[in-house]
Order: C-alpha cells, then structure tokens, then sequence
C-alpha cells in the first residue's frame, strides 16, 4: 500500500511577526519531518499573521515576506510545506497560498473569494484570484484553495476540472458559537459532491478580538468524516492518506481523532485563549480586576486564572457603603479558593473628597445616577493606578447585555484594557459560571444565585432599571445579532413598550461603545468589528 503522510500544522503565530512567524514555520517542518511528514500544511497568511489588517498597506511589508519566503527556499527540508502569505503581482496585492518543496516554489494559488462581511474586510487589501491551482506531488494530483474559497463551489469545481485527486484548504477561521459543526457539515458537502478528499488546516490562537479555534480536520470524498485534530490547541497532526488505488482515500484508523466539545466548554475555552494571548501577545506581566462578588467579575476571574495562572492575577475588592456583606464574603471566599492576590481598598474617602470638590457645582441639585457613577469612577482610578504600578492589564467586567442597553459607566467600570465578557450575553454568563464549576467549585454558589446588583445604591437590583434578563438577551438578540425590526420582535409576543425601550438603550448607547475595550467574540455579530454603527445620526428603527 502507497501512502502519503499529511501534517496540519495548527500553530499560533503572531500577527506582524515576520520573522518570528518563520522561525515557528521552520521549527514546526523539522518536527513534522521527524514524523515521518511528506507535507506540512500551514494556516492561511502564515508569515505576516491573520488578520493583518493595514499592515498590508507598509511598503515594507512585501519586502519581508520575499526575505522570510527566500529563508524558508534554503531550509534544508525534505518534506514540502504548504504555507499562506501576502504576495504583490504586477502591483496587485494577493491572498497567496504557496507550496514549497527541495528549495524552489513549485506552485501558488491567489485566493478567489475575499470575505467583506462581519469581521472580515478583505476586498480594502486584496485583489481576487480567478484560476485553480494544482500540482503533482509523489504520484498524486493536489489542488490548493485558501479559507472562503471552500465556502463556494466554483474553486473545488475548477480544481477537480484541472485535475485534481485531493484539496487543501487553509484557513484562518474565527470561533463562534457552532462554528467547527458548520465546516464540518459543509466540507462534508464540497468533498462528496467533487469526490474529493479535502485537508482543512485552522490556525489557532487569539488576536484582539478573534479567537482561532483550531479544530483542522480531513474528509473523504464521499463526505465521511476522517481527521479531527483538537480545539484551542498548537500541534502538528497527520493525515494518512492512501494513495495506491483508484482514487485517494484519508486512512481513518491512522489518523487523530478528537472529540468535539459542547457549546459552554467551547465557549469557554475561546474566553480563556482570548484572554492568554492577549496578555502575553502584548507583553503584560498579569491582569488586575475589581472583584465586586458579583457573577461577572466571578467569571472573569475564573477565565483570568484559567488563562494565565493564579501567580499573575490581582484582585481588588472596592467597598462602599451600599456594598453587602455577601458581596464582601463572596469576593473573599472566591479569591482564597483561587489563590490570587486579594485586596480590599475602600472608595468611601475617595468619593467625599471628589462630592466636596464639586459641592458648588452640585448645588441645589437633586442626587441622580451622577453620584453612582462617581463611585464606578473611583474603582477604575484605583484600578488603573495598580495596572500603571504594576504593569498590568486592567480587565474590566461589563457582559454583553449591559454594553448594548449602557448599562455601566464611562471611565468607570469600563475603564480597563480588555473586556472578557463583552460579547457574553449575562443569561449565559450564568450558564459558563455553573459549567465551570462543574470542573472545581470555585466560584461560591451565593454569587452565582443572587439576584445581579451593581450595588450603586440603597437595595438596588439590575432589574429595577432594566427587563429581566431571561426576557432583555433575547429581544437584544433578535435586535443586534438578527437586525430584527421593532415590529418583528415585538410580532413574537414581547410588549411593545418594552421593545421599543430596549431599542433605543441599545441606539443611544453607540457612543459608549465605541470608547469600550476590545473583548472576545463569540456569536457571529459582536460589538467590535462585526457591528459599525454610526454615532450621530438620525436613523430611528420603527420598523
């Protein structure tokens, strides 16, 4: 039996790294080799990293792509290496995917399809292929395709007109919510309608906002499903693929085969990631939080421990004189099970010393949410005096339900530099609070069943100033994921007034968002770079 041995390199590089992205690529190929590779396959735009966004535009950016291409042709390798990269071709910028083999670039595919939708902006930096590609390696026939190009059928279609026995597909393809079910289920589709086996290599790891989930895979061309290396994870995986017969076919038994995880773990998982390699990707020696014994900051905690380790984590608990004691208890007990450092610094000097400076311009005025937001206020300048201290980076804690409606304070609580929950609505905030503790209780029950405070004045509680939750998240889904009209929402059985004053919170509320820190995304319409609404304007969503 004939076979050739395929690597998915699902690695994490470094967006801008050239240099860097090469080493990773070299070092990579070396230990594929010593498995037994025949080819390695890289993620899409592995030598500058994904997405590179105006970085494409530096002049000096096809320069270091030539010199880290001419490094890779003088890599003493025995294996081929199928990588991606920009490339300028008679002043067109291209999406390139190249295969590189015994010191000469055998050949080079431009990306047909430019995604210009949600995240993705590539028709503002590339110019469209419009031809397959194949090539002949060790007696087999192989088509290249990069990432969007699979989610249509002209590429494989032309592929297998030139020739093609088998596809790769390499990818740099964000998580959300349901994603890896989604390339299944289609590459299933393009591999049994072409009869084609396709490889399907993901790149891994976080960039501001995006998270890459990994998850590269193979299938056979009768759409059965044949490789599945894991989620979240760097590594280099083989696809056996057996080339003796009629036509290829991806050996199932020799190959990795990883479960697929649930919806909460994935979610999870991509927080975590976030977090990591945001911190360190940006060179920050720990993370700091306010941790108010709310479930937000509980779960921030959770993913911020999870990510980088107890030793690099501070937490800052803020009292005021509206702050419970379950507050204060909760905020304790979860930082003695988590190991963190834990410090109580009351805001209660601070805010009179700020309520005296403007005694006078506060005269004769009735208190208003002016006076609970001085107290958000106090805890991000604390927050940020320790992040300027110590060099770290401040999380702030808001969830995605408070930041569409603006519920939280400008230079207050979301003062800070990354936000882990920005793109979690606060339903499943409970949701991943219970799931992780099904891996370690750590955080106290109380916090995740009492009912969610911002503790800014006497007995208050989120719902006297907003729907429940259960009812806000799905009206807000509807509205911001869906575009949704008021009149359609509200045709679904929710009260019209409560629609329309949900509708306004999240329109009104633009301009907060656009000063909020970047945070994971995980649904497919995020507030960040999937959602780009203006900040004045005059638009008014009746219908």
């Amino acid at each position: 039996m004939s076979t050739l041995t395929i690597v998915m390199a699902q690695i994490n590089p470094l967006v801008g790294d050239i240099d860097g992205n090469t080493d990773l690529i070299i070092e990579s190929s070396h230990q594929a080799q010593a498995l037994g590779a025949d080819m390695v396959v890289f993620p899409e735009l592995t030598l500058c990293g994904y997405p590179p966004e105006d970085l494409l535009l530096r002049p000096s950016m096809a320069h270091r792509i030539e010199l880290a291409l001419a490094r890779l042709l003088a890599e003493p390798l025995s294996c081929a290496i199928v990588i991606g990269y920009p490339k300028y071709i008679d002043g067109c910028q291209y999406n390139m995917a190249g295969v590189l083999y015994q010191g000469a670039l055998v050949a080079q595919y431009a990306k047909q399809h430019l995604p210009n939708y949600q995240v993705f902006d590539e028709k503002r930096y590339f110019t469209p292929g419009n031809t397959a590609c194949t090539f002949d390696f060790k007696g087999l026939c192989i088509g290249l395709t990069v990432c969007e190009d699979i989610w249509h059928d002209s590429p494989m279609v032309q592929a297998k007109a030139a020739g093609a026995q088998l596809t790769l597909n390499i990818n740099a393809s964000p998580f959300h919510q349901g994603k890896q079910q989604q390339r299944i289920d289609l590459l299933a589709r393009r591999a049994k309608d072409a009869q084609m086996p396709i490889v399907y290599v993901n790149q891994v790891g976080g960039q501001d906002e995006l998270v890459f989930d990994g998850g590269s895979f193979a299938v056979n061309g009768d759409g059965t499903y044949a490789a599945q290396a894991p989620l979240y994870e760097n590594g280099l995986y083989p696809v056996v693929v057996e080339t003796s017969g009629l036509s290829p076919c991806i050996d199932r038994a020799a190959n990795t085969m990883t479960p697929l995880v649930d919806n909460l773990a994935a979610v999870y998982q991509a927080l975590v990631l976030g977090v990591r390699d945001y911190v360190n990707k940006n060179g920050f020696k720990g993370v700091v939080l306010g941790l108010s014994g709310g479930i937000d900051s509980a779960l921030t905690l959770a993913v911020a421990v999870d990510a980088l380790g107890a030793d690099r984590v501070e937490a800052i608990m803020m009292p005021f004189r509206y702050t419970s004691q379950l507050s204060r208890d909760g905020a304790a007990d979860q930082a003695a099970r988590m190991g963190v450092d834990y410090s109580s610094i009351g805001i209660e000097p601070m805010y009179e010393a700020f309520m005296g400076a403007l005694a006078g311009e506060f005269a004769n005025t009735a208190r208003d949410t002016t006076e609970e937001n001085l107290q958000a206020r106090c805890r991000g300048v604390i927050l940020m005096a320790v992040s300027n201290k110590k060099g770290y980076l401040v999380l702030t804690t808001g969830n995605k339900s408070e930041l569409a409606v603006g519920y939280s304070t400008l230079y207050g609580d979301m003062a800070g530099g990354f936000d882990v929950l920005k793109d979690v609505p606060k339903t499943l905030v409970f949701e991943l609070s219970r799931y992780r503790n099904t891996h370690s209780e750590v955080i106290p029950v109380e916090v995740i069943e009492r009912p969610p405070s911002a503790e800014l004045a006497p007995d208050q509680v989120d719902e006297d100033s907003l729907p429940p939750y259960s009812e806000l998240d799905r009206i807000l889904e509807r509205y911001v994921e869906q575009d949704c009209s008021a009149n359609d929402i509200i045709a679904e059985g929710f009260a019209p007034e409560v629609v329309h004053r949900v509708i306004r919170l999240v329109d009104i509320n633009e301009y907060k968002r656009r000063q909020s820190p970047v945070g994971v995304r995980i649904s497919e319409r995020g507030f960040g770079r999937d959602r780009r609404y203006p900040i004045t304007n005059g638009w008014r969503p009746g219908h």
